[in-house]
């Protein structure tokens, strides 16, 4: 389960993430806190539109962020990304704790940190192939979702506490912070043991990259079915925020909390992941049916305390439906165009998330938060049925245990 530990770059480079995903997810809390209950009256439409100005950069920006993250050293390419965003962190923090922070300026500070999480993002995903060898890959992949559920389950519930003790800027100051152990943990890695990619150079990036995924049904389907996963069913920062504070009528610390009960569950299916070596379609299918019912229960949940019960095994296929599609995607892409594929699955993958936040954020106004869940499961439920009935016209499995057959092996790309 931990076998990627063993490699020091990948040990160093985990710890480093650890400390800096507890942070995001405190600041995450500290944030959204901000925006819903100081700086405006429980707007689900403010809440919503921040986390799409956040993240819409991601699809936005693929064709430039894949080119980066294939060009460029990824350990530089990280170096830039999480020094702009420890800038624009701590801006943010000193505005907050000034007492003059305005919705604009959190607007605007969330989308260059969005701009700069574009960039960081595939050069990220991707560095854990260059520093453990590739039977470790899916392993590696696994961890760092354990590490980012980590960061989930104890950052939500430590930013609950922080705003209830000192302030929401307080919360945001310790995310600045964290990213400094990102930057100690890149600067110590050892070249001499990295496994660094050929450098891609030349133009039509992004057409190679198109290319490539037109000759692979297998990564076509895995990406559309994500995409209705993302958008709908896995906004949690707004959903869960609205039924802590609008429904169950919570404070800071029992909405800290339904983000920690989400990690127990996301932890748990990282971790059963991370024993896995082959990744199967049949593993993402059932995960997504999974969280269809598991969204179904949330809208109907009587009580808080039902709410964030289910939170545990809505987390859990979750994650594992993530991981299984991320692992799929870095194992069977060619070497030479995983940062390009990395982005263009990035992009849909978060794309769907910042226009699943509107229509959700929308709809919790003027429907209730319980409406915008029952609309997301019954969406994400009709994805996994239509992606089943397409996996077996297409003969995609030839057993249960192998994900991607013979019929669909990675197509060799002409370089120029």
């Amino acid at each position: 389960m931990f076998a990627s530990l063993r490699v020091p770059n990948y040990r160093r480079y985990f710890s480093g993430a650890l400390v800096s995903n507890i942070g995001t997810w405190v600041s995450r809390v500290a944030q959204d806190w901000l925006v819903l209950v100081i700086l405006t009256h429980n707007s689900a439409f403010a809440l919503g539109f921040i986390t799409t100005v956040q993240f819409i950069w991601m699809p936005l920006l693929s064709p430039w962020t894949g080119m980066v993250a294939d060009r460029f050293p990824k350990r530089r390419t990280l170096m830039v990304t999480q020094s702009m965003m420890l800038l624009t962190s701590l801006a943010l923090a000193l505005l907050t704790m000034s007492g003059r922070v305005t919705l604009w300026e959190v607007y605007a500070l969330a989308g260059v940190q969005g701009m700069a999480a574009a960039f960081d993002g595939p050069a990220r995903m991707t560095l854990a192939s260059e520093m453990v060898p590739t039977p470790l890959i899916m392993n590696a992949v696994s961890l760092n979702s354990a590490s980012f559920n980590i960061g989930r389950l104890v950052g939500p519930a430590l930013g609950g506490i922080i705003i209830a003790r000192w302030s929401v800027g307080v919360g945001m100051l310790v995310n600045s912070a964290s990213f400094l152990a990102v930057l100690v943990a890149l600067i110590s890695l050892n070249g001499a043991q990295m496994h660094p990619s050929p450098p891609r150079r030349g133009s039509g990036a992004l057409k190679e990259a198109i290319v490539y995924l037109k000759s692979r049904p297998d990564l076509q389907l895995i990406m559309a079915t994500i995409f209705c996963l993302t958008m709908f069913a896995m906004n949690f920062q707004v959903t869960n925020a609205l039924m802590a504070t609008t429904v169950f009528h919570m404070g800071a610390t029992a909405y800290g909390l339904l983000g920690s009960m989400l990690a127990v569950g996301s932890l748990t299916g990282a971790l059963l992941n991370a024993r896995r070596t082959t990744p199967r379609l049949r593993t993402l299918l059932i995960a997504m049916t999974s969280v269809a019912v598991c969204t179904l229960l949330m809208a109907l949940a009587p009580s808080y305390w039902v709410f964030a019960l289910i939170l545990i095994p809505s987390g859990l296929a979750s994650m594992t439906a993530l991981t299984t599609s991320n692992s799929t995607v870095q194992v069977t892409s060619d070497p030479a165009m995983r940062g390009r594929v990395m982005a263009l699955y990035m992009a849909i993958n978060q794309g769907g998330a910042p226009i699943g936040a509107m229509i959700i954020g929308v709809m919790a106004d003027r429907f209730g938060v319980r409406w915008a869940l029952g609309l997301a499961s019954v969406v994400v439920l009709v994805a996994a049925l239509i992606s089943t009935m397409v996996v077996r016209r297409r003969r995609i499995e030839q057993s249960e245990e192998v994900l991607v057959e013979e019929a669909f092996e990675p197509a060799t790309v002409d370089e120029d």
